[in-house]
């Protein structure tokens, strides 16, 4: 399958999910997950993977259907007060060659009904590697904040996320 774009079936599967969280209704509709879900995303990967070497030839764009660039789509509930089985989202991370997890550094896409979204950066990073990026900051303050005032950034890009009430 070749990519062109993510076509309305992906978020009205993704909606009727949310209606529907249970095993006996994905069971009956495991085959539209694979149509319309898993097949156009592991496409998207795959169409992915060159511009991201573009970009860096550390990060990886993997399109195996377990343990790739797209994360699953059952929910782990076992510390979970929400038992729903389902995610009602399609995530694809393309982290860093030496990351394990979704805390390496990356790049995210999010697609939801609700809402679409890319992010990038780090994602709650463990405490040595948030002590480097705060020191790194430090170091090359002048640098940090030309970057993140710029205005060509600004017109495309937002920071957000929860921020210290004073810095350590």
């Amino acid at each position: 399958m070749q990519f062109r774009r993510f076509e309305p079936t992906i978020f009205q599967f993704l909606e009727e999910l949310a209606d529907n969280n249970n095993r006996p209704w994905f069971h009956q509709n495991k085959w539209r997950y694979d149509c319309e879900v898993l097949e156009p995303c592991l496409a998207f990967i795959r169409a992915f993977e060159p511009r991201l070497k573009k970009v860096s030839r550390f990060f990886v764009a993997s399109d195996r259907r377990v343990g790739g660039s797209l994360m699953r789509v059952y929910r782990d509930t076992r510390f979970s007060k929400d038992k729903t089985p389902y995610k009602t989202n399609v995530g694809i991370q393309f982290r860093h060659e030496f990351g394990r997890d979704v805390h390496a550094p990356g790049f995210y896409v999010h697609i939801a009904p609700e809402e679409c979204f890319l992010a990038v950066g780090v994602w709650r990073p463990d405490r040595e590697s948030l002590s480097q990026i705060r020191q790194a900051i430090v170091n090359e303050s002048d640098r940090w904040r030309r970057a993140r005032n710029d205005r060509r950034f600004c017109e495309h890009f937002e920071l957000v996320g929860d921020s210290l009430k004073r810095p350590p």
